[in-house]
């Protein structure tokens, strides 16, 4: 993992304010003359508590806007940038890179980032820096480079990967291999938002129709009946079972 900080800075040993952490508290109270208030309350939380766990539409960059840090992403690296406060010193930053693991924060304050990766990266080309002394920068290069990632960190909110959309600048960058499986990537996921068929379900597909053409070919020349002539049959089977007080001596299938 290569770390670029600012090596010029003063050796004065205060270190950064910590701006206070406020942690929003929940409070209600049963007023027997208004019993409704605080259903009211109870359920308005609850209802903010679900919708916290919903996808939400991708930045400029693919990735989130969160309150502590945002992110961006391309196929191949995620991209951070984690507010500090102005004048923080790069000896203060603490940023622990893991194949499966990020924790970024300052030194003997909580965390500001902490928890497992929602895919594997590869350290050795991670790197992170300090930024005007008020932001970290961080570049993480993804493990696999043909996926889109929902969030950074496990149990952050997460970004509807379907509404990503790609610069067609950078999947010109790229070789033709790759670039035909990003745009199917991308055909698909514009599919599956359509409730439409995959590329690969449209395959299947069409190799279904061709083996059934095949087949009803066959019957045909042996005077056999053909896969629509069957199903036909089967459901006249089944449509005699259900009415055995009914004749179809003469029924005959058009």
């Amino acid at each position: 993992m290569a770390i670029i900080s600012d090596f010029q800075e003063d050796q004065d040993n205060a270190k950064p304010s910590s701006s206070s952490a406020r942690t929003a508290s929940f409070s209600a109270s049963l007023d027997p003359s208004r019993p409704l208030g605080f259903l009211e309350k109870v359920c308005r939380v609850s209802l903010m508590g679900n919708f916290q766990g919903k996808e939400k539409v991708p930045n400029a960059g693919n990735g989130l806007d969160l309150d502590n840090y945002s992110w961006t992403q391309t196929l191949q690296e995620v991209t951070l940038n984690v507010p500090v406060p102005t004048g923080t010193k790069g000896r203060f930053v603490v940023c622990e890179i893991k194949k499966n693991h990020l924790k970024v924060g300052l030194k003997g304050q909580p965390p500001i980032i902490e928890g497992e990766l929602y895919r594997p990266i590869k350290p050795d080309d991670c790197y992170w820096s300090l930024e005007d002394q008020k932001s970290i920068s961080i570049l993480l290069t993804k493990h696999d480079q043909m996926e889109w990632w929902k969030s950074v960190v496990k149990g952050d909110p997460e970004v509807d990967t379907q509404k990503v959309e790609p610069e067609s600048s950078k999947l010109s960058d790229l070789d033709a291999e790759t670039r035909q499986t990003v745009e199917k990537m991308m055909f698909d996921q514009r599919q599956k938002s359509m409730g439409r068929p995959t590329s690969d379900e449209m395959q299947k597909q069409e190799i279904l129709k061709k083996f059934m053409a095949e087949f009803d070919q066959r019957q045909k020349s042996m005077g056999r009946p053909t896969s629509d002539e069957m199903q036909k049959q089967e459901i006249l089977k089944k449509f005699m079972a259900e009415h055995p007080e009914m004749d179809f001596s003469n029924a005959k299938i058009a």
